[in-house]
């Protein structure tokens, strides 16, 4: 029975391309990158490519570009970093109240530490309200992270006007975007931005989970979360994982925004038709959201008790961020849905490789589940 898999958000299966890449290094390209003989000197030569391949990818150059274990600690890292580096000129930092939790998180830690943590308001579509974030903005501000899509809606945030509206009110702060659920969405260029720091993640692009990586502008600073060692400049010392870096190169190579939005688009479009038909739905993504996520709810029937009937049917989606394990959506609080739509939400996310045939399953799933999990 064929899987129909549209949880693309919580991770991507690898793409051939990655998974030789791999495989290749692995097999036989193994050698330590910071080894001085040939196998190392291969190893590191491979790294480096990626590198290249990645900062090409955002219009940046490779010395911009630092290697960590996924999105997650790219952005531990990055807001970790920054508020030790900037703690002399401040102590106010901002996020907002629909970061992803490997941002949320670590500012509520920030905040035990003595930092002045803010939490920047949302609209009803899930955007930062600009005008709430403007009165957050003070000379003491050190750091801003707004995350460019949303992982739960879809939602896409004014980076570039944001960029600006923290520069010019915050001039000493950095400003960062979590930008794992947009890249090889959506161009991104950091320059062109405006932003100083920003996150990817392999696994999210058909690479292979562990690999992460994330820019910093040149002039910027951030101190280490790790000590012991004299790779990427000290920045996130410890051996590099060669193979992993090799395939979220060969991922990233693969990288088509226009192909990839032009599929998806079709296909979103195809699955809100249908979605929309269906008694009991309402569509929580707002109207221009990211094509690639379509969160719902399904009015009487918890998340999960679907999510498992769906599953039986070999139909795979989330009910909210896979980080999330189950919890209460507080994205969805702070977009001030009820608590009857958050507690029946499911995130559909699309990938390139899905089509029409796990749509038509998604929704006879759905209404097999309306028609029988209702009633109970």
């Amino acid at each position: 029975m064929k899987i129909h898999y549209l949880d693309n958000s919580a991770t991507t299966q690898p793409g051939a391309a990655a998974v030789e890449a791999a495989t290749q290094m692995m097999r036989e390209n193994f050698g330590n990158p910071s080894s001085l003989h040939r196998l190392g000197i291969r190893a590191e030569a491979a790294v480096e490519q990626a590198r290249h391949i990645i900062a090409d990818s955002l219009g940046a150059e490779a010395r911009n570009i630092c290697f960590t274990s996924g999105g997650t600690e790219a952005n531990n890292t990055i807001l970790f970093g920054a508020a030790e580096a900037l703690k002399r000129r401040g102590n106010r930092i901002i996020v907002s109240a629909v970061e992803h939790s490997s941002v949320y998180e670590s500012a509520k830690r920030l905040s035990t530490l003595g930092w002045d943590v803010q939490y920047a308001p949302v609209d009803a579509d899930g955007v930062v309200a600009l005008d709430r974030l403007k009165a957050l903005l003070t000379d003491k501000t050190i750091l801003v992270s707004i995350m460019t899509v949303n992982n739960e809606t879809g939602a896409i945030m004014p980076i570039e006007r944001i960029a600006r509206l923290v520069h010019k009110l915050a001039p000493e702060a950095l400003f960062h975007t979590d930008a794992v659920q947009a890249y090889g969405k959506l161009p991104l260029k950091p320059k062109k931005l405006g932003v100083d720091m920003l996150s990817v993640s392999a696994h999210k692009i058909h690479g292979v989970k562990g690999c992460g990586a994330f820019y910093l502008r040149d002039g910027a600073r951030i101190l280490p979360l790790l000590y012991g060692g004299e790779q990427q400049n000290k920045l996130r010392p410890g051996t590099e994982s060669a193979p992993l870096i090799a395939a979220f190169g060969a991922a990233a190579g693969e990288i088509d925004i226009a192909a990839g939005q032009e599929h998806v688009r079709r296909l979103n479009a195809y699955a809100l038709e249908r979605l929309r038909a269906l008694s009991g739905v309402t569509v929580n993504s707002p109207a221009d959201a990211l094509p690639y996520i379509i969160n719902i709810s399904i009015a009487g029937i918890r998340s999960e008790i679907m999510l498992h009937h769906l599953e039986r049917a070999n139909v795979y989606v989330s009910s909210s961020s896979a980080c999330a394990k189950g919890k209460r959506s507080y994205v969805l609080e702070a977009m001030g849905l009820p608590d009857e739509r958050i507690d029946s939400t499911l995130r559909i996310s699309l990938c390139r490789d899905n089509d029409t045939g796990d749509i038509d399953a998604l929704i006879e799933g759905l209404k097999s589940g309306i028609e029988t999990l209702q009633r109970k």
